[in-house]
């Protein structure tokens, strides 16, 4: 870890939540691919206990709200090392996404009553939340195509539509839905963020969608959901109408330092299991792996894209806590893509050093690989923020393409 990030806050947290998951968390996982998810989710429960009883819960959250008020730049320091073990670490602090995300929202920019409904039975960890915004029917690339429509009707929004990649919405009590408020308004103020109940009427779970041929359960799902003129009271919008897209920039900005700093622990993760392969696997008398040089390469890139990539993720985070994500725009697209492919060359490494057995079960290697090649496309594929890191970089020279495209 790098001093220079590394508050007085820290120098005590970090010590203790390492310990934490080494000795509670990471012995869970030697049966992780045969112990039922149900069973999972009680185990954790009492983790979860565990967790408070020691003051760590919702580490993330302002004062205000009961947390620690770390920084942005403090808490991707603590994501990484709940990611040392990937399936459980982030969901035993109550900071699993999309509930961090739509905590951050709530927090920041719901009424009262939204927050005495939903925020705090979700912050005391008795419910789950969903993330609801991606629609089949348009590329995800181009957020303002969206046809899911809430139509005012008095107190009342009915809201119509199909999603899918409706993040954690098995077993949720909530979505934070991305409706279409006001169709004749700019294309980025037409939408709104509207919860709606998952017991609401109309609102129609109808599966969870298999990812690389794995179904996924509860907060690991993505699901496909219809809203049949659901109907829920005016007071669910946070915020105000139109904000929709000004929201979900101001959820994904420190969204993506979440996400980014949790693929740099599983990459830590799968750098030590590289290693231990190395320095264990004999391949001829008197021979181990790591003596050959292909392997060594693995290392070296392995260790200097790990450290680059924690480098360039915790400036960022520093930046938003300083100037806000609106103004740390390139920072973010630079973060995303080059963390995104960092972890899956990293994991891809692992996986060919053990060989056939980095294709099997017997390590934690092909199941995060299976899930992780997706960091590459969840909250915007890497094309879309190189060519958004690009254009911003030749504006500045005077080449304004996007101005010269509108005209």
């Amino acid at each position: 870890m790098e001093a220079i990030f590394v508050t007085e806050k820290l120098k005590e947290l970090l010590p203790t939540i390492r310990q934490f998951v080494i000795d509670e968390l990471i012995p869970l996982e030697k049966d992780h691919h045969i112990r039922p998810f149900k069973k999972t989710e009680i185990i954790l429960q009492e983790k979860r206990e565990k967790v408070k009883s020691l003051g760590l819960w919702n580490l993330h959250l302002p004062v205000a709200e009961g947390g620690l008020g770390l920084t942005l730049c403090e808490f991707g320091q603590i994501s990484e090392v709940l990611s040392l073990a990937p399936y459980y670490g982030q969901y035993t602090f109550n900071c699993q996404p999309p509930d961090i995300g739509n905590t951050e929202l709530i927090s920041k920019f719901g009424s009262a009553s939204i927050k005495e409904k939903f925020l705090a039975p979700l912050l005391e960890g008795k419910i789950r939340s969903c993330f609801s915004m991606t629609e089949p029917e348009f590329p995800g690339s181009n957020p303002v195509l969206m046809a899911t429509t809430a139509v005012r009707e008095g107190d009342v929004y009915i809201i119509n539509g199909h999603k899918w990649f409706t993040s954690s919405a098995d077993g949720a009590t909530f979505a934070v839905v991305m409706a279409i408020t006001n169709p004749d308004a700019a294309p980025h103020q037409r939408a709104s963020m509207i919860i709606v109940p998952t017991d609401t009427p109309g609102f129609e779970f109808i599966r969870n969608i298999p990812v690389f041929g794995e179904k996924g359960e509860g907060w690991a799902s993505h699901a496909e959901i219809r809203y049949n003129n659901c109907r829920v009271p005016v007071t669910n919008l946070i915020g105000e109408e139109g904000m929709g897209f000004k929201l979900a920039q101001e959820r994904l900005g420190p969204g993506r330092i979440h996400h980014c700093m949790r693929w740099v622990g599983i990459a830590e993760k799968a750098f030590d299991l590289l290693c231990q392969r190395s320095v264990t696997r004999e391949m001829e008398p008197g021979v181990m792996l790591g003596e050959k040089q292909f392997i060594q390469g693995f290392i070296a890139e392995s260790r200097v894209e790990i450290d680059a990539s924690r480098l360039l993720v915790l400036r960022t985070a520093h930046n938003i806590d300083l100037y806000g994500a609106s103004q740390t725009r390139d920072e973010i697209a630079a973060i995303k893509f080059y963390v995104a492919n960092m972890v899956v060359k990293v994991l891809d490494r692992a996986i060919q050093a053990h060989g056939a057995m980095g294709l099997s079960d017997e390590t934690l290697l092909a199941s995060l690989y299976q899930h992780e090649r997706g960091a590459r496309i969840w909250d915007g594929a890497d094309e879309v923020h190189k060519q958004s890191l690009a254009l911003s970089i030749l504006k500045k020279y005077g080449l304004d393409i996007r101005k010269k495209t509108r005209s």
